[in-house]
């Protein structure tokens, strides 16, 4: 059974959701506001957290990057009154799995929940930052550096990224990929991958056409290789 902890300022709205996901076997704990979510979350005992962007004093944006910060490695959606690209590419930048614009239907947001979950269950244990070469990956931060400096990268290449970093020495196929580098709002194809992969070599590759890093695995997918320190 997994602990969820709903964050929300509407107690109305929050409670029709809470009796939804104990109705689907979840165990629920509630927030009203974003210091108490922080509190519950670092208490411990938390799968996954469904926190609204508009919370009274701390928005759901900025407890979702504190709690990165301070080592949460479970699956955070966010859900807003909005759907603006803006907040969805700050709050996937953030550190959130997923975004979700109301009005939705409840069924939609158990599957994100379920592919959330599925995806960080597969995730390989790892350290918060792993290094190759003259690159540092941030997986809890979402930074790269290179060199020394920051590299910027958009959120879906930091996904990929993280993704290939947290199953170094596995050859992960496209459509692995796809599922846990991916959330359900695109509909992506195989190709969408390689695109993607082309332009993480460009950014950390000596020589993007001799790849040492994400080195491609013929009839398979592609292959981390790069080591932690």
């Amino acid at each position: 059974m997994m602990d969820v902890l709903l964050v929300d300022a509407d107690q109305g709205r929050q409670l029709a959701l809470w009796d939804r996901l104990i109705e689907e076997g979840y165990r629920v704990q509630m927030a009203a506001d974003g210091e108490g979510a922080l509190e519950r979350v670092l208490a411990g005992g938390c799968d996954l957290a469904i926190l609204d962007v508009a919370l009274p004093g701390r928005s759901g944006l900025d407890v979702c990057h504190e709690l990165r910060k301070r080592g949460f490695e479970g699956p955070v959606i966010l859900v807003t009154d909005h759907a603006e690209a803006v907040d969805r590419v700050l709050g996937l930048r953030l550190g959130a799995d997923d975004f979700l614009a109301r009005p939705f239907d409840v069924a939609e947001l158990l599957a994100r929940m379920e592919a959330c979950l599925r995806r960080g269950t597969s995730r390989a244990p790892g350290p918060p930052v792993c290094r190759f070469g003259g690159i540092e990956v941030d997986l809890r931060g979402a930074r790269v550096l290179r060199d020394g400096r920051e590299v910027a990268m958009s959120p879906r290449e930091f996904q990929l990224l993280r993704c290939l970093v947290q199953h170094a020495g596995v050859p992960l196929s496209r459509d692995e990929i796809l599922d846990r580098a991916w959330g359900h709002d695109a509909m992506p194809t195989p190709r969408t991958v390689d695109v993607h992969v082309a332009w993480l070599r460009r950014k950390l590759e000596s020589d993007p056409h001799r790849p040492t890093f994400i080195r491609t695995v013929h009839g398979v997918g592609y292959l981390f290789t790069g080591s932690a320190a």
